[in-house]
């Protein structure tokens, strides 16, 4: 996989470069731009990032998939220099669209001059964990053929929580905080008040939009009106409903009351959800001045400002 993944590269920079030597190529402004998706597992990421596929050869961008050994989301710090290297300083890869479940990662503590734009999607801690745990037992039918972990494991989810297994502790739940908090040490112990204050000033600062696997299709809506450079025509291919765009896990059995309000004892749901709680209400405020309801469909607003009283006076 990495000798097809470096032939693919290969080909890509000799096109950039036919005419001319690599260092001379500039860039516009327009083209200079790279997004940085560092989706988390089991929220609908699948379903989103496969819109990007389906668009980069229309749009004219690239798409890149951050493939981390073991899907370990903490780079070492050498991989972590390499990493903010390659985004910033590749240009054959521009405009880029980069995705993978890595934590966060500021790249103004490595003296970058443009940082990327940010983006994510998160979702509510207890469907998330559902989701994921029947996942690693059944799969989905994105790749049906494929064997999963726990495949051969036909315990439920409600019969793991009442027996106290591992798989299901609330301790899993603690996945959404630390990708947004990053890769200082404490993002990732389980609890941490910090990693959550971490994780929420990272969101409204470091983040351009974070959406909600709930409200998906108005989360690429605002995408496709804020960076149509990338986005154009994602909602409409959402809509249309192609199976690329639709990953579900199979033979998930929904939890019963008792088993959620037995997690929702747990101080890391309230954390976590404490999280997700604050992730949705951004998004509905900032989707509540971008849109519009008419006849139950929503549609994106018009520029609402303008430019006056210009001075000096051009003659």
């Amino acid at each position: 996989e990495r000798a097809i993944a470096r032939h693919e590269v290969r080909e890509i920079e000799q096109r950039h470069t036919v005419d001319g030597p690599r260092q001379d190529r500039t860039l516009d402004e327009e083209d200079d731009v790279v997004i940085i998706y560092n989706r988390v597992p089991k929220t609908a990421s699948t379903s989103f990032t496969n819109i990007a596929y389906d668009l980069c050869a229309k749009n004219k961008y690239h798409v890149l998939h951050i493939n981390t050994t073991k899907n370990n989301p903490v780079m070492s710090l050498q991989d972590q220099v390499r990493f903010v290297k390659n985004v910033t300083s590749w240009k054959e890869m521009k405009p880029g669209f980069y995705h993978g479940h890595i934590s966060y990662l500021d790249f103004a503590k490595f003296g970058v001059k443009k940082k990327p734009i940010y983006i994510n999607v998160i979702r509510d801690p207890i469907e998330r964990l559902v989701s994921y745990y029947y996942f690693l037992r059944f799969g989905d039918d994105y790749r049906p053929g494929l064997r999963r972990r726990k495949q051969g494991d036909k315990k439920t989810f409600d019969e793991c929580v009442a027996a106290g297994g591992s798989d299901c502790a609330p301790e899993k739940l603690w996945l959404q905080i630390p990708f947004f908090c990053g890769h200082s040490s404490e993002c990732w112990n389980v609890g941490s008040r910090w990693a959550l204050e971490q994780a929420k000033y990272n969101l409204i600062n470091e983040y351009f939009l974070v959406g909600v696997t709930e409200e998906l299709e108005d989360f690429i809506m605002l995408l496709e009106a804020a960076l149509p450079r990338f986005f154009r025509g994602a909602t409409e291919l959402y809509r249309t409903g192609k199976k690329s765009h639709l990953r579900k896990t199979t033979e998930k059995k929904l939890p019963t009351k008792e088993t959620i309000a037995k997690l929702q004892q747990s101080e890391i749901w309230k954390m976590e959800n404490e999280f997700y709680e604050f992730a949705l209400e951004q998004f509905q405020f900032v989707r509540a001045h971008a849109v519009r309801e008419k006849d139950g469909e929503l549609y994106i607003l018009a520029q609402n400002f303008f430019y006056e009283k210009i001075y000096p006076k051009s003659n």
